[in-house]
């Protein structure tokens, strides 16, 4: 890779965020912070004369973290509860408690839809915005990495075979390069047990689905697609 391609693939990782837990321990599914956030400020964009800034979701408490069921992403989060925080601008037509409560609803209830196990909403109203002054602008989808044309590539490999049956699974709109390919397998050394293969797929859902539910439906496919039935981590890396 050239001196500028690493670059660009600094800034693309950058902008991906944390990579969260998505689910439970057992649950073997991710999610990227850019893609999280994107949903809860479309959520937010639905809440009048308040506008979250500096949206952020991380581990509630990092003496509660758990071991991951599968191998996870590289630098992911571990299993845990999060904390979502947002400085916040609100008008002062009502009052700060009242639009506060309001947008944490808002932010609880589209983490929910996500499958995100958020324990906090801790938000800090920080600005005052001008009287009619409406909600934030929900912002576009971010950048989901080198995507590619989200087909599954020709052939009978085993990357082929399991891209294909991700991309068969209900909400599945097309895989990703966030962090690699979309497909990655490898063999992973297991203690008292022969090495098993791991596979890892990346890719976006659509958001009238359940992230969580596709990502789930997309490791069962992946598994039962290869004849070794390897374990599966899935990244959803955006939610279109």
């Amino acid at each position: 890779m050239t001196g500028e391609g690493w670059t660009q693939a600094v800034r693309r990782r950058l902008g991906l965020g944390r990579v969260l837990p998505l689910g439970g321990a057992a649950d073997g599914t991710w999610v990227t912070e850019a893609a999280a956030v994107a949903a809860l400020r479309r959520a937010a964009g639905q809440v009048t004369g308040v506008r979250p800034d500096d949206l952020r979701i991380g581990i509630a408490d990092p003496g509660q973290r758990y071991v991951a069921a599968v191998p996870p992403p590289p630098s992911a989060l571990p299993p845990g509860p999060l904390r979502i925080t947002a400085d916040v601008a609100a008008t002062a037509a009502q009052p700060l408690p009242d639009a506060a409560a309001r947008l944490r609803t808002a932010l609880s209830g589209a983490a929910e839809r996500l499958g995100l196990v958020v324990a906090e909403v801790d938000l800090k109203v920080t600005a005052l915005l001008d009287e009619g002054a409406g909600s934030c602008e929900a912002p576009e989808d971010p950048p989901a990495g080198a995507a590619g044309d989200g087909t599954a590539p020709d052939g009978e490999g085993d990357e082929a075979r399991a891209a294909r049956a991700a991309l068969a699974v209900p909400g599945v709109t097309r895989l990703t390069e966030a962090l690699g390919p979309a497909v990655h397998l490898e063999e992973h050394p297991a203690q008292d047990a022969l090495p098993r293969r791991h596979a890892r797929v990346e890719l976006a859902t659509d958001r009238e689905h359940r992230a969580l539910d596709v990502a789930l439906a997309v490791r069962a496919a992946v598994g039962e697609a290869l004849s070794d039935h390897p374990s599966v981590a899935v990244l959803v890396t955006a939610v279109e």
